[in-house]
């Protein structure tokens, strides 16, 4: 049984991290913050300005321990990782796989019916929670686009047809997110899916929580040996991590976007936890991360 580890976020601009021991000791205006131990930790993940001394990244690499790097407003910048770990006999598995279009379509179906089921179950839930008719009624309305999808999926023969299918699918999901949302509706207002940059506050939330997803779901594929720039659904491009976007699929539905749900709806999170940038860009500000 493998342990579950945790990952660090640090948002505090200007802070140094650094190695005490066995310990994390992060430092912010000379003052020591908190300390941290090692022992469960499986990531460190820095939002903008923050040092981490040689001592602290060597011994990361050598426990294969991940250090993301992010801008401020979580972008992905650098990851930090040790030597290649794992069986070299499933990462040449992995790329086999990906050389066969039957077996590489097979693993894609996978992704997006997992997707699929999961946005539908959230859906559901939300349409049995919603309010008033008019909620109810547009959940179950994607609720429907989504199983037509999900049907669909199984008999797909080509990936670009089982894009399509993943892609009408999405629409139809995020043309009823705002009917899952419950506070503040006017500040929350989806204007659909919006990303480099998001433009409204709810795409700020999911974006950001994505990219923590994903940074997971790299050091998940690097903890077992495989290869996560090799991906099945997701196209293959220099520096993309196909696979790490393969399994975030499955994941954001049930993971990332019920979390931004709760956020909203608990107001845990609310309309000024976010900065307009000219242009249209909208992003949480540092308290709200």
């Amino acid at each position: 049984m493998r342990e579950v580890l945790n990952t660090l976020y640090i948002t505090t601009e200007r802070s140094y991290l650094h190695l005490d021991h066995d310990t994390i000791r992060m430092e912010a205006d000379g003052v020591t913050a908190f300390r941290m131990p090692l022992l469960h930790l499986g990531n460190v993940v820095c939002f903008g300005n923050v040092l981490l001394s040689p001592a602290l990244l060597h011994r990361c690499a050598e426990d294969g321990r991940g250090v993301v790097l992010l801008d401020q407003h979580g972008r992905f910048k650098a990851r930090v990782v040790g030597p290649a770990n794992g069986n070299v006999l499933l990462r040449r598995a992995q790329h086999v796989a990906h050389g066969e279009p039957a077996c590489a379509l097979t693993i894609a179906r996978g992704c997006v019916a997992g997707k699929l089921q999961n946005s539908r179950q959230v859906v559901l839930r939300a349409a049995r929670e919603a309010a008033t008719v008019a909620d109810r009624e547009r959940l179950a309305a994607a609720a429907v686009a989504g199983a037509e999808a999900l049907g669909q999926v199984a008999h797909c023969d080509h990936m670009d047809v089982l894009r399509g299918h993943e892609g009408d699918a999405a629409r139809a999901y995020f043309s009823a997110f705002d009917a899952m949302v419950r506070e503040d509706r006017e500040a929350f207002t989806m204007h659909g899916r919006t990303r480099r940059p998001p433009l409204d506050r709810v795409n700020a939330l999911l974006s950001f929580v994505y990219t923590l997803l994903l940074g997971d779901c790299v050091a998940a594929a690097e903890g077992v040996g495989l290869d996560p720039q090799v991906g099945y659904l997701h196209v293959l491009r220099p520096g993309r991590p196909a696979l790490a976007l393969d399994l975030v699929e499955e994941l954001r539905p049930a993971l990332a976007d019920r979390l931004v749900l709760s956020l909203i709806n608990r107001r845990q999170v609310q309309r000024d936890d976010f900065t307009e940038y000219a242009g249209g860009a909208v992003y949480l500000n540092e308290r709200a991360r």
